[in-house]
């Protein structure tokens, strides 16, 4: 667990995404749905202990590929009722999707096996094969959980998310104890779109890829930038390294992932950040 002292440092350390004339304006986007504390509301997606929701309540704002299996560490039950603080996985019996998209429910953990799909607003019971054998969901499948984390394999990142970010979605990535240098790889396949240098200001050396679907990554505070606009890349590009530029005040990897213009939730396909909190997370496939 990261002490208070170092996930202080990464948030001073991030950027505030006001642009100089002439580069792109990153708006932020507001969190549409409150943390995870076992009320469905608005924009999450609920899984109940029971079926025809009823029971306890576990609520989530994004993909998880791996729920966990046990106490302390597992996304568990939070609500009243029962199965109230028991892990989720493999105890599911019900859902409501009151997020903006469909949901798709899958029986093994890393979005496999066989699934089940809830579109915007459905509410119901899990199949017979997902009843009680749910390791896995996924927003939006197809698009969500596209992305590889921006680092090799080998190396674990503390992903940080916090509702005052700008914009709030982004993620900073530390290593500890040291961040500088580090290699930073494309998240998917794509082209370079931008290569940019703000100075002192904001998100300093920073790269921007365009992906199939509307998809755009950006990285920012670079100490190095190793690509060139109009370059075609893979998740195993090597495109830049950790740095300290721009509005940062301390070493780190600001991040972020855009549909159409607007800043989204991360998520990866080895495991994806926690909103809002720290998370350590690590690359396991296709490895550079």
């Amino acid at each position: 667990m990261t002490s208070l002292t170092t996930w202080t440092r990464a948030a001073v350390g991030a950027a505030v995404a006001v642009l100089v004339a002439g580069a792109t304006v990153l708006a932020a986007t507001p969190a549409s749905a409150a943390a995870r504390d076992g009320v469905c509301d608005s924009g999450e997606f609920c899984y109940y202990y029971n079926s025809d929701n009823a029971g306890s309540i576990s609520d989530f704002t994004g993909s998880i590929a791996d729920y966990g299996t046990t106490q302390p560490s597992c996304y568990d039950f939070k609500g009243a009722g029962a199965g109230k603080g028991l892990c989720v996985k493999n105890n599911a019996a019900s859902v409501w999707n009151r997020s903006g998209g469909t949901v798709r429910v899958h029986y093994n953990s890393g979005y496999g096996g066989a699934h089940q799909d809830f579109g915007s607003g459905a509410r119901g019971n899990l199949n017979a094969t997902l009843k009680n054998n749910n390791a896995s969901h996924q927003f939006n499948p197809g698009t969500t959980g596209r992305f590889w984390l921006p680092f090799p394999c080998g190396e674990t990142w503390e992903a940080g998310t916090r509702s005052t970010h700008s914009p709030a979605n982004a993620v900073d990535f530390n290593h500890y104890p040291q961040d500088d240098g580090w290699m930073v790889y494309a998240s998917a396949p794509g082209t370079v779109s931008r290569v940019a240098n703000l100075g002192d200001t904001s998100y300093g050396r920073y790269i921007v890829i365009d992906h199939s679907g509307g998809w755009q990554t950006l990285y920012a505070h670079l100490s190095a930038q190793n690509v060139s606009v109009g370059q075609a890349v893979s998740e195993k590009t090597t495109i830049g390294r950790v740095g300290n530029t721009g509005g940062s005040t301390g070493p780190h990897l600001h991040y972020e992932q855009k549909l159409n213009g607007s800043v989204q939730r991360v998520t990866f396909r080895d495991g994806s950040p926690v909103y809002w909190g720290q998370r350590n997370l690590a690359r396991t496939t296709n490895c550079p």
